[in-house]
């Protein structure tokens, strides 16, 4: 079994596109009701909720997530909060080393979801 893709239903598909191609860097591949973000072998897509129900109707999925966390490793944690700044409006916890020998931020994209940015320290 391989894993795909992860999909996520969005109250807002074009800003929710917009706010992850400043994140990642990649360009979404899709319209209004879906996106697609293509990268080293996986797939993060964004869907509208109106395209679910026309696909799988009566699916009722939320468009907030309170138990994913999207996790995205970096080359250096505070470079990207400073990238970040002007896109990211809620902040979760500013970069933090832990003692499991990482660094990371948690932030929430437009839609509420919870998104970790990490690396790796010595």
């Amino acid at each position: 079994m391989k894993l795909s893709s992860l999909r996520i239903v969005s109250n807002n598909v074009p800003q929710i596109a917009e706010f992850y191609e400043t994140l990642t860097g990649i360009k979404a591949v899709g319209d209004a009701d879906y996106v697609e973000f293509q990268a080293y072998g996986s797939c993060l897509v964004f869907c509208s909720r109106r395209s679910l129900e026309s696909y799988q109707p009566g699916t009722g999925l939320e468009t907030e997530s309170h138990s994913v966390i999207l996790e995205f490793e970096v080359a250096d944690v505070d470079a990207e909060r400073q990238r970040l700044s002007l896109i990211v409006k809620d902040w979760v916890q500013e970069p933090t080393n832990h003692h499991w020998g990482s660094r990371s931020m948690l932030l929430k994209d437009p839609d509420g979801n919870l998104i970790n940015l990490f690396a790796q320290i010595n």
